[in-house]
Parts: C-alpha cells; sequence; structure tokens
C-alpha cells in the first residue's frame, strides 16, 4: 500500500498533513480523518490537485480510501482502491465503474450525486445499507466523496472513503443509499478580510490616520 497514491512533483504538490494536527488520529474516524487532510490541501476558490494528495497523509485510513476517475456524466471508476473495498466486492475493484457497490434502484441516485461532486464542485457523505439475506447479515457503511483536480485542471477525479460497520458476510455486498448529504465547496471558502472590511466599527477615515512625519522628535535619555 506504500505506492496507494503517486506523489506528484512541483511547488505544493506532495503536501503532507500530519493527523494529529486535528486530533490524536485514533479517535477521528477515517472519513473525519480524509476530510480534514482534504480541507488542508484546499487553496482560494479551486479544489485540491489528485497529484496533491500523499499517502502518507492518509497512512492510517489506506484500507478504506479509493480514486475515482470520472469517464461520463454521473459515471466514474476506480483507479485505486483499498483493500477494504476489495473485501466488500468479493475481487479486486480497479476499473470497476462506482455503481457495482449500489443496487439497480439506489444507482440513478448515486449518479446525481457524483455529478454534484464534480460539476458544482461539492462534497457529499453517503449513508449506505446493505440487505441481510441468506449467509450474511445486514450491513451499514458510509461513504465520503471529495471532488480533485486532474492535471490538466479539470474537476474529474474524486478522493473517497467507504467504512463499513459489521460483519461483512458473502460477497460482493451491494448498497442502498439511506442519507445523503451535500455541500458546495464554494461555501466552504470564507474569507475574513472583506468582512472585517465592512463590518460597522472597523471601518475608519484613513485620512485622520495620515499625519505628517514632521510632527516626530526624537527623544534621547542620557542616564549615565
Amino acid at each position: 500500500m506504500k505506492t496507494f497514491f503517486g506523489i506528484g512533483s512541483g511547488p505544493g504538490f506532495g503536501k503532507i498533513v500530519a493527523m494529529d494536527r486535528f486530533d490524536s488520529g485514533r479517535s477521528l474516524s477515517p472519513i473525519r480523518q480524509a476530510e480534514a487532510y482534504w480541507t488542508a490541501l484546499l487553496t482560494g476558490d479551486g479544489v485540491p490537485k489528485r497529484s496533491q494528495v500523499d499517502p502518507r497523509g492518509l497512512e492510517n485510513v489506506l484500507e478504506y480510501t479509493f480514486i475515482l476517475e470520472r469517464i461520463a456524466p454521473g459515471l466514474a471508476r476506480f483507479r485505486l482502491a483499498g483493500s477494504h473495498l476489495n473485501k466488500l466486492a468479493g475481487m479486486e475493484v480497479r476499473g470497476m465503474p462506482l455503481t457495482s457497490f449500489f443496487e439497480p434502484d439506489a444507482r440513478a441516485d448515486l449518479k446525481d450525486v457524483l455529478e454534484q461532486v464534480l460539476s458544482a464542485p461539492a462534497t457529499a457523505e453517503l449513508s449506505v445499507v446493505s440487505a441481510g439475506t441468506l449467509g450474511r447479515a445486514r450491513l451499514q457503511a458510509r461513504m465520503i466523496l471529495l471532488p480533485l483536480q486532474s492535471d490538466l485542471g479539470d474537476v474529474s477525479r474524486v478522493l473517497g472513503i467507504m467504512v463499513s460497520d459489521g460483519t461483512i458476510g458473502s460477497t460482493p455486498r451491494r448498497f442502498a443509499i439511506s442519507d445523503r448529504r451535500v455541500k458546495l465547496v464554494s461555501d466552504m471558502h470564507v474569507s475574513a478580510k472583506p468582512e472585517l472590511e465592512n463590518a460597522a466599527g472597523f471601518a475608519e477615515d484613513q485620512s485622520e490616520l495620515k499625519r505628517p512625519r514632521n510632527h516626530l522628535r526624537l527623544v534621547v535619555s542620557r542616564d549615565d
């Protein structure tokens, strides 16, 4: 798993964000860790580049982590995936579409969410459930989708985490969406500077602060 992500080159690429900057690490769920890492890479009004994602910043959650590549509107395939996703599918998932993890009735909703993530862009967090059948118990899982830019600058990659809670049982496991939360990336870019400049009580007439320098005089203390 050391080569799970390629390390980019150039200024700002391969940025490592230590997880203890946010918490001890162990108390954070894999989803919260990945979200904190991705958020720390945000700059300006854009989203992080795929080449900025460094495996050392996600080393505690690599087994739950995946990278998607957009192949059509609302459709994306796995470029890379951690071992937990392979266990849920019962096979190697690289090259497979994300929809392969979902029930047919849930795929239209998933495509809608994925299109929002890449087009808005936005982040999405999903609660999903796999119904219990003979030989396997009901299984709940959570997924987060975080948009990334490709090296060409288009938002066509996704950093994701999928974590299930319970015994996987017989595979493949397919899920339905029980809840979803989508948040625009633009809402995450908060600039305090304009608020301070326009806030009542903080703005002052700068002309009152500009005084000629010749009113200053040198004071020398001679305490020999």
